[in-house]
């Protein structure tokens, strides 16, 4: 095919809209190729890549947030389905966006009153959540965008973003410098790898923000349903701000206690005083099990009616569950679909929220010299 024509048919795919969902044909390669997916109002082109293994799951991921746009995984009778929440343009996620599929930082969750003191210095750091900070402030890492260059691996196709950070950012400190490596494995498993490095004292917590329904981002369906597997002994318990107070609570006997695999839905309504902060439901950290440098499986969810299997792994100390709970069907979402209540759940590995002021805590602090790492994977099967 000639270079014109080679442009021609990706700006046919690209006005199509079929980024997904489109049949496969002799040139189905060529979707492998960055698509344009829209301008931000500053003017920076905005692109969308395609990743896909052997046995056809399929990642589109874009530079604007390094958002997972959509996730393409088989059921157990082998039917595809995109399992995370979204939307079709570029310019959904600009007008309005509870954080679809983002990359998280420079802090994921919540900073008490946006406020913290490092070696005697006090920052304040954007206040986007009432009082505190959340998600890294007004313009975080999920609102920017980010370099980005499509790679082959051994381990699977891959998309490296990096991002500098530059000081004073949303209040942080020091110049961070960012990168970011989803890798689409064999196994059905989407690999999330970070680093980041500073010049000055800083304090970190990167993670990533899907929200899944299993049984397909239109369905239409709640979560409450879903058959989850949280393997923690304690959670860290808050106030009405949705502060971590400092306590690592025991879950037994609480409806925090996901240890045995349990519906989302069986206890959420239950009547202790922790699930009835905000708009009600499940908004917190669990403290992980296991913790370390190995890869761990912090969680498992299934969906009993399509067999479709989501085991979360990382080798972060936390693990925040949220429910949907500010859901409320007024974000229209992919084909149309409205996004009701508790119609998607996230799981976000990371350090524990309000680290910052949290002295018992597991430290967040970065500095000059040292380099941030995380990771964290979503492997899907399906029964």
């Amino acid at each position: 095919m000639s270079v014109a024509r080679r442009g021609l048919a990706l700006l046919l795919v690209a006005a199509a809209g079929c980024w997904w969902g489109c049949s496969r044909t002799a040139e189905d390669h060529m979707k492998q190729e960055p698509v344009a997916f829209g301008t931000t109002p500053e003017g920076q082109t905005v692109m969308l890549y395609t990743l896909r293994n052997a046995a056809g799951m399929e990642a589109t991921i874009t530079n604007y947030g390094g958002i997972i746009v959509t996730l393409r995984v088989p059921d157990r009778n082998g039917k595809f389905d995109d399992v995370v929440l979204g939307y079709d343009s570029l310019a959904h996620y600009l007008k309005a966006t509870p954080y679809f599929g983002a990359l998280i930082g420079r802090y994921g969750n919540r900073i008490d009153k946006g406020r913290f003191t490092l070696e005697g210095k006090t920052y304040q750091v954007t206040a986007n959540d009432g009082v505190n900070s959340l998600h890294g402030g007004l313009k975080g890492f999920d609102k920017v965008v980010w370099n980005a260059e499509r790679v082959d691996t051994p381990e699977g196709q891959s998309l490296v973003l990096t991002y500098v950070s530059k000081d004073g950012e949303e209040g942080f400190p020091g110049n961070l410098t960012a990168k970011v490596v989803y890798t689409l494995k064999a196994g059905n498993e989407l690999a999330i790898d970070f680093t980041a490095t500073t010049d000055k004292s800083t304090v970190v917590n990167l993670t990533a923000h899907s929200y899944f329904n299993l049984a397909g981002a239109t369905s239409g369906k709640s979560i409450l349903d879903h058959l989850m597997m949280i393997d923690a002994d304690r959670y860290t318990p808050v106030d009405n701000g949705l502060i971590p107070t400092g306590e690592l609570r025991d879950v037994a006997g609480t409806p925090m206690d996901f240890r045995t695999p349990t519906p989302i839905g069986s206890r959420i309504n239950d009547a202790d005083p922790q699930l009835h902060l905000g708009p009600g439901g499940y908004d917190h950290n669990w403290v992980l099990n296991a913790t370390g440098k190995a890869l761990a499986v912090n969680a498992r969810v299934v969906d009993e009616t399509t067999g479709r299997v989501l085991e979360v792994l990382s080798d972060q100390p936390g693990i925040q569950f949220y429910s949907g709970n500010f859901l409320d069907g007024t974000l229209i979402g992919k084909g149309g679909v409205k996004y009701g209540f508790r119609h998607g759940f996230c799981l976000e590995p990371q350090h524990f929220p309000d680290s910052p002021n949290k002295p018992g805590f597991p430290s967040v602090v970065l500095e000059p010299g040292q380099t941030y790492t995380a990771k964290i994977a979503y492997r899907f099967s399906a029964r």
